[in-house]
């Protein structure tokens, strides 16, 4: 391999067009990311037809952007990468789409990525030290899961949500709070405010490293509806901060109680959620009392972006996975 392997990278799994450029990995050169949430906003979450027609709309002049940043041309590229799944099947076609022709007109290798393996690599991209094995909590709006991590292309689920995801969960809350989309920021912005005085009707949870925020989200919403049926005042920064507190609490818990029961010393943080302050706050505080060493990663590499993407690509090209063709379709319900 060459000594800089430079890779173009696309991610429009859901509601962000984004392009980067990275090399070997672990240098950024270029991440441009181009955002449907005012677009989404309106309707309250993602409208799947909507966000595929934006990303039609964007994703070339977004790939332009990026090159343009990093100072290169199409002919500069040794390979590009894409996300395949999981996501959007409508969004994900689009990024599919314009990978598989931009690797046949060039004639270079199309490494299909796992949008996951992707926010997990975002800590390479924030950490260039950081290598495998470590615990792995990945908090997103579509998963929830701790994932034992063997090396760059070695997982393990340990646990997983069960129903909703956190950030779905968030999302969720804030929408019966009338605080509007994405839900996660005005959740966590507002918790800052308030008083973790409410002690909601907790379920039963006897879940071992898999997680339930289906029942903690319904409880939220019972507790919000018994008061508005009572004409009370509702006390939403007071909710924001108990119901964070409550998924946080558990969220760090699990994972630090993985993280020993299998002799590992790390813990990293991956997905959309891993920008929530009281998430970081927290985690680095209980790592730090049990000698846990502890990942996040930086904002830009936090919510979707086709950077961790290009990391991830790299890794995977590396052990000779991933490599795909002009067949390649996308799969909305990729598992890990």
């Amino acid at each position: 391999m060459k000594k800089d392997f430079k890779i173009l990278a696309i991610e429009t799994s859901c509601d962000e067009t984004s392009a980067s450029i990275v090399v070997n990995g672990r240098t950024c050169l270029s991440n441009i990311v181009s955002s449907q949430i005012d677009i989404h906003t309106r309707f309250g979450g993602v409208v799947p037809e909507v966000a595929s027609r934006n990303h039609i709309t964007a994703i070339d002049n977004v790939v332009k952007l990026a090159l343009k940043k990093a100072n290169f041309t199409f002919r500069d590229i040794d390979a590009i990468a894409v996300t395949y799944g999981a996501g959007l099947v409508g969004s994900l076609l689009v990024g599919v789409s314009y990978a598989k022709a931009v690797s046949y007109a060039l004639n270079i290798p199309l490494i299909a990525v796992n949008h996951i393996y992707g926010h997990i690599a975002g800590n390479y991209l924030s950490f260039p030290d950081l290598v495998p094995p470590f615990i792995c909590l990945v908090v997103s709006g579509g998963h929830t899961a701790i994932i034992e991590v063997k090396d760059f292309n070695h997982h393990k689920i340990i646990g997983s949500t069960l129903d909703d995801a956190v950030g779905e969960s968030f999302d969720k809350v804030a929408r019966v709070l009338g605080l509007g989309y994405p839900g996660g920021p005005k959740v966590d912005a507002l918790a800052k405010k308030g008083k973790n005085i409410i002690q909601f009707a907790k379920p039963n949870d006897n879940l071992g490293y898999n997680f339930s925020f289906s029942g903690k989200k319904t409880a939220v919403i019972n507790y919000v509806h018994k008061l508005e049926q009572a004409e009370k005042p509702i006390p939403k920064e007071d909710i924001c901060l108990s119901f964070e507190r409550w998924v946080v609490d558990e969220l760090c818990q699990k994972s630090i109680d993985a993280c020993k029961s299998l002799g590992y010393d790390k813990i990293v943080v991956a997905g959309g959620v891993s920008a929530n302050s009281a998430l970081r706050e927290s985690l680095y505080s209980e790592c730090e009392q049990n000698k846990i060493k502890c990942f996040f990663p930086d904002f830009q590499f936090c919510t979707d972006n086709a950077a961790m993407i290009g990391s991830a690509a790299y890794y995977a090209y590396l052990d000779g996975v991933g490599i795909a063709d002009v067949s390649l379709s996308p799969n909305p319900s990729l598992s890990l």
